[in-house]
């Protein structure tokens, strides 16, 4: 497909998008699983027989960032959006013990999917989404449709130097090198990741930090210190990922906010490396580009898999 007619696609469904009427609105439905002693609440729209669409959030987020995006995409396919352990309305049940490892929180995301019977999905990955969504890649890729990567980093070129404390963290664990991490849970810090690079931060409703932080307080802050300094678990994965693109060649669409303060423009390029057939798109915006040009987003997202996604 050439580009004039890409555009046009994009064009005739943010059309429609523009014209979505409210004589038959999409109802998203909210839920709770029980998985192994997590309580992971989820957000559900669209038809069960229709082919399954799993959003995977990250931080400082939850499922709440998907409110939009849902009803959009729920027209025509099964979209389910859990929040992850750590974060949102997901709760770890008394006298479980869970360590908050991005293995642990992708073997409950992967326990969820089999809870659901659901075989078969395109995922959606954003920041800590993505360790989860690459996890569940490499272990069942044959369940794996299309993916999405909005700044979900998978190539370590894609860190900026933004990074810094973490890798010393990373490399040398001490209590004063994760103490160092501790500022990146402040309410300051994380309204930051919302707003830098952001042209107009008007369009920044103030309750998607608000929530997050609440979040955070509410869970506990260690929680989040355990997953920045395991962090590091993912970049000695990317291999496997790298490996797990080469021989399947899934279809991808790396659609990256390129003012993103941690995950730079190079790592999303970096996808069409091991999968040349990856597309790559970029949005004048921050880390949470689903805030600011979540309308682009779906209209994107519902043009490739309308090419990608066979029924």
């Amino acid at each position: 497909m050439n580009t004039k007619k890409i555009l046009l696609a994009v064009s005739t469904l943010t059309a429609a998008l523009n014209s979505y009427s409210a004589e038959n609105p999409v109802q998203v439905h909210y839920h709770n699983a029980d998985i192994d002693g997590v309580n992971i609440f989820y957000r559900e729209a669209g038809s069960p027989q229709a082919p399954t669409v799993l959003l995977l959030h990250g931080f400082a987020a939850s499922s709440y960032m998907f409110r939009e995006l849902i009803p959009q995409l729920a027209e025509k396919y099964h979209v389910i959006a859990p929040d992850l352990p750590g974060f949102g309305q997901t709760t770890v049940n008394p006298g479980i013990k869970f360590n908050y490892t991005f293995d642990n929180l992708a073997a409950v995301i992967d326990a969820f999917t089999i809870a659901k019977q659901i075989n078969s999905y395109a995922v959606y990955v954003f920041d800590y989404g993505a360790p989860v969504g690459w996890r569940l890649a490499v272990k069942n890729p044959q369940k794996i449709t299309a993916i999405v990567t909005q700044n979900g980093n998978g190539y370590e070129e894609g860190l900026s130097a933004g990074w810094a404390d973490m890798r010393k963290a990373w490399a040398e664990p001490t209590a004063e090198n994760r103490e160092a991490l501790r500022r990146f849970n402040t309410a300051d810090m994380i309204k930051w990741q919302y707003t830098e690079g952001v042209k107009d931060t008007a369009l920044i409703a103030p309750e998607t930090y608000q929530l997050a932080y609440a979040a955070i307080e509410r869970i506990g802050v260690e929680v989040q210190m355990d997953l920045l300094l395991d962090y590091g678990q993912n970049i000695r994965q990317y291999p496997l990922l790298h490996e797990y693109f080469r021989r399947y060649q899934p279809p991808t669409l790396a659609i990256w906010g390129e003012n993103d303060p941690f995950f730079i423009p190079a790592g999303a390029n970096a996808f069409k490396r091991d999968n040349p057939k990856a597309e790559v798109r970029f949005l004048d915006t921050g880390h949470l580009a689903i805030e600011t040009h979540g309308h682009e987003i779906a209209a994107a997202m519902l043009e490739f898999f309308e090419r990608s996604i066979k029924p």
